[in-house]
């Protein structure tokens, strides 16, 4: 029986049949192959060009490649309830309609501003690495000094770069899904290419005493990552600091678990696909498989070419170092400016597949009333143009106006406790609805789902103690939000309203047309 109240949850047949409603129904016309690329496009980009080597640097040394090892497992557990559930429930939605249906809507309606956090937050952030590899290739052909951001003093300045890259975006995403699968197929198979050139160039440059340390000493209190800064399972288990050694090992796969974040967005395309059953998980474990076996291959080879000290924050200028500083350090400049390229083609894809990601998710809560119902409506191309606009609008204005410093944590956070949900709401629907067809049923759910949970838990720790800090404070205000405006607007609210007064359910009026 649906709960009332906060824990009041939407039937799996509600959630379907919403899906026909002539004013937001979505064009289906995504294969599993689409959704593949979806994935590896998002998955493919500021993580494996920019985070591996920084990793290595600051966190885990040579062991870099075992710490994307730990963050596939995690990934590839809770991929599996994913799977299980977009099979089961093809709606748009992902994690947050999954929780509508198990935990009700207060949950949901916390997971999905959870993923506001993750997706729009992560597009501003990869957009700023965007314009940065812009700026790189424009000095590469315009000379140095070209700069893509205008510096307006007192520490504002407008980044046209960013600006530019999410509004072109932003209308491939409107004028349609299919379109934007078609430009994603040919980004990510030149940034493909430029990875497997990393890797097979790279391979002649591997000197082996670069392993060794494999796993480097942990460092004392004060000189590495510590206090507000370190881990929150290192202060908690006494260690001095999260730089190196276990700890360090552990951060790592926490951090570059933001390089994985992206295969989950390939479930909130499940009700634009034109057989969800199949092409869903089909989608997920394809994209997962390829991007891991990249990762590992251009960290061994990445920290293989220099030693990880030279790829420390604090070595040289400060600056965050790259995979193209690996081969400027042996004297291949040719190469580095190649790998700039491919970085700038890679970024374009993942700010696009996380903006639609978002935009599916606030159309999901538009539709269900917990945001404006005027977001949910759809174009004639079948789009939610207007949920597109507004998440654009939003994304560009974070991108171009303010710092994108510290912002792969917070989106790590939000991403793993999404996945927890997900992996605990997949055993709730095997009790209360074991009569669901399942198309893809997680093999040894009460073995792995919990496994899930707490690998996912288990990295979290192991993410910074002001990164929890702002993750609560992030949660507040969503709280705050729902009280306020959400709750009193649910669509489900109101049906279960009119069904207790015995009268007719007055549904909200539709959106105007455009």
């Amino acid at each position: 029986m649906p709960g009332t109240g906060l824990w009041r949850t939407k039937s799996i047949e509600q959630s379907i049949s919403d899906t026909d409603e002539p004013e937001t129904k979505l064009r289906r016309n995504l294969s599993a192959w689409d959704l593949t690329v979806f994935g590896v496009a998002v998955v493919i980009g500021a993580g494996i060009f920019t985070l591996t080597a920084r990793t290595a640097g600051d966190f885990a040394g040579p062991s870099v490649s075992v710490a994307f090892v730990i963050a596939a497992i995690a990934c590839a557990l809770a991929a599996l309830c994913y799977a299980e559930f977009a099979s089961t429930v093809p709606v748009a939605g992902s994690a947050y309609t999954f929780s509508y249906a198990t935990f009700g809507e207060f949950m949901a309606w916390i997971i999905g501003w959870d993923l506001i956090l993750e997706l729009a937050v992560g597009a501003a952030a990869v957009a700023k690495g965007w314009s940065s590899y812009l700026q790189t290739v424009l000095e590469y052909i315009f000379g140095k000094g070209t700069k893509t951001s205008i510096d307006l003093g007192g520490g504002f300045g407008i980044d046209w770069g960013a600006f530019i890259v999410v509004a072109a975006l932003v209308t491939l995403l409107v004028l349609g899904t299919k379109l934007s699968s078609r430009f994603s197929m040919v980004i990510t198979g030149i940034k493909v290419a430029v990875v497997l050139f990393v890797v097979i160039l790279g391979f002649f440059y591997i000197k082996s005493s670069n392993y060794t340390p494999f796993v480097p000493e942990g460092k004392p209190a004060g000189s590495g990552s510590s206090g507000v800064d370190q881990s929150l399972f290192s202060l908690l288990a006494g260690g001095g600091s999260s730089s190196f050694g276990i700890f360090g090992l552990l951060a790592g796969a926490s951090i570059v678990f933001f390089a994985f974040i992206g295969f989950d967005i390939v479930a909130t395309t499940a009700e634009e696909t034109r057989n969800p059953q199949k092409a869903v998980p089909r989608g997920i474990f394809g994209s997962l498989a390829i991007v891991t076996v990249l990762y590992v291959a251009v960290s061994l080879v990445v920290v293989g070419m220099v030693p990880y000290t030279d790829l420390s924050t604090s070595a040289g200028d400060g600056s965050h170092k790259t995979l193209a500083t690996a081969f400027s350090a042996n004297g291949v400049d040719w190469a580095a400016n190649v790998i700039s390229v491919g970085a700038l083609a890679g970024l374009t894809t993942v700010v696009m597949v996380l903006m639609l990601g978002q935009v599916r998710i606030i159309f999901a809560m538009s539709r269900d009333g917990l945001m404006p119902r005027s977001l949910a409506k759809t174009s004639d191309r079948g789009t939610p143009k207007r949920a597109t606009l507004v998440v654009g609008a939003l994304v560009a204005a974070g991108a171009t106006f303010f710092p994108a410093d510290k912002l792969e944590e917070m989106v790590n956070v939000g991403t793993l406790f999404a996945f927890i949900l997900v992996s605990a709401g997949v055993l709730v629907l095997r009790k209360t609805r074991p009569d669901l067809t399942r198309a893809f049923r997680v093999p040894g759910v009460w073995v792995i789902a919990p496994l899930a949970i707490l690998a996912c838990l288990w990295l979290m720790l192991n993410l910074t103690v002001l990164t929890w800090l702002r993750f609560v404070a992030w949660m507040v205000i969503g709280v705050v939000i729902y009280f306020a405006y959400s709750r009193r607007h649910s669509l489900l609210g109101k049906r279960q309203s009119g069904v207790e007064q015995g009268g007719a359910v007055s549904e909200p009026a539709p959106p105007v047309a455009d």
